[in-house]
């Protein structure tokens, strides 16, 4: 075997190597391990996150809304004795809406509806791959519009996101000027940027081109890159007040991220709440009083309460 051949062999190999790597990885982000509804519900009650006879006391309505994409998405809406003003939670990566529950009481005991529902490709929602914050945005948009016929114009709409809930919301924000307030916890202020960090720190791999080919064939196969889903581009033209949640220990969504999107937008009645003792999803969880706190005063900080 000749010199070059043996060239051409190994850059053919290291080509198909790097295309095999792209997909491989394009597939972990747009088909994550999602868990069952139920066992997010039992999960969560075994966790102690919230219990299940407040949950079972409330009264709820289980709702399906039209996405632009065509299909349902799951949800359930709770009135709260004809409340005026409505909450609506994106729950994370891999779970379901139950993960929102937890947060609920906060604002069921401040005069709040509220909407919690399934992300696409989640919980009991329709839809076959996940976006990050790309698609389901224009799904958010979808529950806001649904929020807006049931209430009428005008509707204090606020919003709560935790993880890629809050890469939802933060995409949302910069599309749809209907939403008061937003409260994003534990977010990420650009997605490339993320998975190169993921990468390193659960893969060891510091090959960082493998991010910009799992984008390309994302590109390809879904009609989106990583790229597209950045807070950072528009959060500095963004009006409305936000909370911004991070746990001090977060290893798996970086905490200066939060602290990054603050710092851009940095508006009046802004706020920058770094949990104590939290990793990742865990603010609330680990500092209870002060989480709520902190919203209240919040909330109060923007008339809304």
């Amino acid at each position: 075997m000749s010199q070059s051949t043996i060239i051409i062999c190994i850059i053919a190999l290291i080509v198909i190597l790097n295309i095999y790597a792209g997909y491989f990885f394009s597939n972990v982000v747009i088909f994550p391990k999602t868990q069952t509804y139920d066992y997010t519900f039992s999960r969560s009650v075994e966790n102690g996150d919230f219990k299940e006879e407040f949950y079972n006391s409330l009264e709820k309505e289980e709702v399906y809304i039209d996405s632009p994409y065509g299909y349902k998405l799951h949800g359930i809406f709770f009135p709260n004795n004809g409340a005026k003003k409505v909450m609506i939670f994106c729950h994370g990566i891999t779970w379901s809406l139950n993960g929102s529950i937890k947060y609920m009481e906060i604002f069921l005991k401040r005069g709040f509806a509220v909407l919690i529902y399934d992300h696409r490709n989640h919980g009991l929602s329709g839809g076959s791959d996940t976006s990050f914050g790309y698609y389901e945005k224009y799904d958010l948009k979808a529950c806001i519009d649904w929020v807006g016929k049931k209430f009428g114009k005008g509707t204090i709409i606020g919003l709560h996101g935790e993880s890629m809930g809050s890469g939802v919301l933060l995409e949302t924000i910069g599309i749809d000027d209907r939403i008061t307030f937003a409260i994003e916890d534990c977010g990420y202020c650009d997605l490339e940027e993320l998975f190169k960090y993921r990468l390193s720190r659960e893969y060891h791999i510091k090959y960082l081109p493998i991010v910009k080919l799992a984008s390309f064939a994302t590109k390809i196969r879904k009609g989106w890159r990583f790229s597209d889903v950045s807070a950072l581009k528009h959060i500095s033209k963004v009006n409305i007040p936000i909370m911004f949640v991070h746990g001090e220990l977060d290893d798996y969504v970086p905490t200066y991220m939060s602290k990054k999107m603050y710092d851009m937008k940095k508006g009046p009645h802004d706020l920058l709440y770094i949990a104590p003792n939290a990793a990742h999803a865990q603010a609330y969880l680990k500092n209870m009083k002060e989480y709520e706190e902190k919203v209240e005063s919040f909330l109060k900080n923007i008339n809304v309460i």
